[in-house]
């Protein structure tokens, strides 16, 4: 018996196995087959126009099976075992033969986003009325074949306040509402979408989306968490080209490089802040695994963002689900091996901020004039010892460098030579001082060096003491990237499980094989490698299947809250498949037609009619499609942690609504724990009340209230906001007092422009937080809870144990019961800790 059942579960294992090997259909590498009950042509095998108009053939079966030598100067080959890299070409033509019909779905295909962008026709849909754009036949094809039907049309009011959130990232005031929901022209949609593209605002939004990919932060990171005090001109760059409708194409060749593309033009070198935005360890004692980190993480961030590949996994061995090996990943980093971080580029052409700094750097220098001369006459005779001793400090490969004669400097040495130079400060000279006065094996211990270093000590506590002089507003200096001026790379390697002292082959730049048998074509300059040059070509180019799906795809998500493809970072074999191809493809094959223009594409998002519809529930779509993936339903969504504040802001009238510059320090909680040195708080209160996107980011101490809800994390490039529920949410709305006194505006506001009647205070208090008037049921709720609100105010305050907040910035003439203001202002700030306002219908 056992011997039986033991039988019967190897034949059922052994079927099982064959079925999966033989019959089972590949539904995520496979041609796609069918849009709902209808056939479908075959989008991403067929002979079907790609990007650029040119007809895609088929390839061969043999080029899919063989691999590609590289050409020598460029990699070495792949070593591939002969046989088995020949086994499906040898037994293809044997079985061809006997069959005489060739199979051609045995040969392997490329992953379905390795393959060209296709040109799909659009699909045939029954409510045709429904039909803006092409976007809703592809979404409404697979709606119908459900038998499911869209949803009507969010009212206007509604669909201005989700438009608005999404374009701008703030809510829209009433009389923008009113103005749309009147007007009664054709176009009142069309005219609504171009005034969100040509606000200023839809830069500010798009920008800090970007920036959470560019993993942008106003700081280092780690211990020392040093300030980069003009970074923020990156984050302004990024804001004028989304603004400007720069093509995505040329934004992203600007980014990788810049440097090279642009080399008269310092926007070129500040657009290189999206590879020198890596955290930084600047104490570093290994320069030479620096170099490697830092090049790691350029690869990895230009990998995950711009390609949507997981190359990361590749570093240390092959990898796992794709077909990226360590070789291509090591190829791919080599694009950035001549890279080197800088700091100090002065401005072309300095304007009133960089003026003022001048002025404030130059008040500084003169009140530490003496101070710094007494610290320098007693560093200057050991000076020559200080700066050997601290070299001394780093390890041995590094000191290899460090200490070669500056004419036998190869690019590496450039390298760990620059980035010596960036990191030594005086301080660190210095600190030859406190060794000799404490270490007896020191050759200039002694009584009177100690007297020294403690002199010199002081000397700097007293210098301490008037940092409140320096400029906090930036620096007249630019950061980038940049390749010092030599076209000379160092060699790169594969590393042994990824660890950099355990050098492979060597390898030159070269793309992942999986994804293009494209050779770069390097053209090195005067000044730079012309690596990245050819990197950025190749991102951007017509041929390469992944830049314009990755960002489409983005975008979508920004939109409704999941993308086609839900992991929006991973289109590799471990991501999830694109719940609609079709539609990827479409997005994809237009945005490149109109010229890589991302307001194009926002702007038919905007007008389309999935877009439109309603968020109501429906019972029959959550039993046919209880994730929504089909979009029957418009995807309700919380508002991400920068929209909660900045809307508040523009709730309570208190929004600075100024354009780009330095960040600002607005005010956080005495318990934070932040050092003046962390976070100075501006001295201009107008800062305070500046959108989020320009507040200081700091990596070690994160703005509380948006850490609250979810803000990106800035030690790597972040996909995607996660969106958490926690009772420390609604306790930091309730107990802030920054919130509190916004609520305070908001109340003062709403009784300037209601006047006293208290229906009319409501219907203005809803139609600012929720573009809509108050309900009957809603208004009866309110008053009761005011009247008995009231009540309690007035006993607390009889029994002396409560202090009440009125409205503020009330017109003169406003005469008002402060005990019943204060329930009010209660009152506003309880509705706008609702659900209602938090998230966006």
């Amino acid at each position: 018996m056992k011997k039986k059942l033991y039988l019967a579960v190897m034949v059922a294992l052994a079927g099982a196995v064959a079925s999966e090997a033989g019959s089972a259909v590949d539904t995520f590498n496979n041609p796609v087959g069918e849009i709902g009950k209808k056939n479908q042509p075959d989008l991403f095998s067929g002979s079907v126009s790609a990007i650029g108009g040119s007809v895609a053939p088929a390839a061969p079966q043999a080029a899919q099976t063989a691999p590609v030598a590289a050409p020598a100067p460029l990699a070495a080959p792949v070593a591939v075992p002969a046989p088995q890299a020949a086994q499906p070409a040898q037994a293809a033509a044997p079985a061809a033969a006997e069959n005489k019909v060739a199979d051609a779905s045995a040969a392997p295909k490329k992953l379905w986003s390795y393959q060209p962008v296709k040109s799909p026709v659009q699909p045939t849909v029954n409510n045709k009325s429904w039909v803006r754009n092409p976007i809703d036949a592809f979404v409404l094809a697979p709606l119908e074949a459900k038998g499911l039907t869209p949803s009507p049309d969010a009212d206007r009011a509604a669909y201005i306040r989700r438009a608005t959130i999404d374009a701008w990232g703030v809510i829209p005031t009433p009389e923008e509402v009113a103005s749309f929901v009147n007007d009664s022209a054709p176009d009142a949609y069309e005219k609504l979408a171009d005034r969100l593209l040509s606000s200023t605002k839809f830069g500010e939004r798009q920008a800090r989306r970007w920036l959470d990919l560019a993993r942008y932060a106003d700081s280092a990171g780690f211990q020392g968490d040093q300030t980069r005090p003009n970074f923020w001109r990156y984050r302004d760059y990024v804001i004028k080209a989304f603004n400007d409708d720069k093509p995505y194409s040329q934004f992203i060749q600007e980014q990788v490089a810049g440097d090279e593309i642009l080399p008269d033009k310092q926007e070129g070198i500040i657009a290189t802040g999206f590879l020198a935005g890596f955290p930084d360890n600047s104490n570093s004692r290994d320069l030479v695994q620096r170099k490697y980190q830092i090049a790691t993480d350029m690869t990895d961030t230009v990998g995950k963002v711009v390609l949507g590949q997981t190359v990361e996994c590749a570093r240390c061995h092959n990898h796992k689900f794709d077909k990226i090996s360590q070789k291509d990943y090591f190829s791919l980093q080599s694009f950035f091996a001549n890279v080197s971080a800088v700091d100090n580029i002065p401005v072309a052409k300095k304007g009133a901020l960089e003026h003022k700094y001048d002025e404030q750097y130059a008040k500084w220098e003169e009140a530490t004039k003496d101070i710094r001369a007494k610290q320098d006459a007693i560093l200057a005779p050991y000076k020559e010892k200080g700066i050997k001793y601290h070299k001394e400090r780093y390890l041995t490969d590094s000191r290899e460098s460090i200490f070669k004669p500056k004419e036998q400097w190869n690019a590496h040495d450039r390298w760990v030579n620059h980035r010596l130079a960036n990191v030594t400060s005086e301080t660190d000279v210095a600190s030859y001082l406190r060794d000799a006065s404490d270490n007896p094996s020191n050759p200039d211990y002694s009584t009177d060096i100690a007297l020294k270093a403690a002199q010199y000590k002081e000397l700097t506590d007293e210098l301490t003491k008037l940092n409140d002089l320096k400029p906090v507003f930036g620096a007249p200096t630019i950061s980038g990237v940049s390749e010092l001026g030599h076209a000379d790379a160092p060699p790169s390697y594969v590393f042994f499980g990824g660890d950099h002292e355990r050098k492979l082959e060597e390898v030159q730049p070269a793309f992942p094989e999986a994804i293009t048998d494209e050779k770069p074509v390097i053209t090195p300059t005067e000044f730079s490698s012309g690596r990245r040059t050819a990197l950025a070509k190749w991102l951007t180019s017509d041929t390469n299947p992944l830049t314009a799906r990755v960002y489409v795809n983005r975008i979508w998500e920004q939109y409704f809250g999941r993308g086609i493809v839900e992991t929006v970072s991973d289109f590799g074999k471990a991501g999830q498949k694109p719940v609609n191809p079709e539609l990827l493809d479409y997005l994809a094959d237009s945005f490149v037609k109109n010229g890589w223009s991302v307001k194009k594409l926002h702007r038919e998002i905007l007008l389309s009619g999935v877009y439109r519809q309603s968020s109501g529930y429906r019972e029959d779509v959550a039993k046919a499609d209880p994730e929504n993936k089909l979009l029957a339903v418009f995807p309700r969504k919380r508002l991400e942690a920068e929209e909660i504040r900045d809307s508040l802001l523009v709730a309570s009238g208190q929004l600075e609504d100024k354009v780009g510059g330095p960040s600002v320090f607005p005010p956080v909680p005495a318990n934070l724990g932040a050092s003046p040195a962390q976070w100075k708080v501006s001295k201009d209160k107008k800062d305070h009340n500046r959108r989020s996107l320009y507040i200081f980011t700091r990596r070690s101490v994160p703005y509380p209230l948006l850490s609250t809800f979810d803000m990106a994390t800035a030690q790597e490039a972040h996909s995607k906001r996660d969106v958490t529920t926690t009772p420390l949410q609604s306790l930091a709305l309730l107990n802030s007092d920054v919130v509190l006194g916004w609520s305070q505006s908001l109340a003062g506001r709403v009784i300037n422009e209601a006047g006293n009647d208290e229906s009319a205070q409501l219907d203005k208090l809803y139609q600012i937080l929720f573009s809509r008037k108050a309900t009957d049921s809603e208004k009866e709720t309110l008053l009761k809870f005011l009247n008995s609100h009231e009540k309690s105010v007035r006993e607390k305050i009889t029994d002396g144990k409560f202090a009440i907040s009125i409205p503020t910035g009330l017109k003169e003439n406003q005469k008002l019961d402060p005990i019943r203001a204060a329930a009010f202002v209660d009152l506003v700030h309880t509705v706008a800790n609702s659900n209602e306002f938090i998230y966006r219908f």
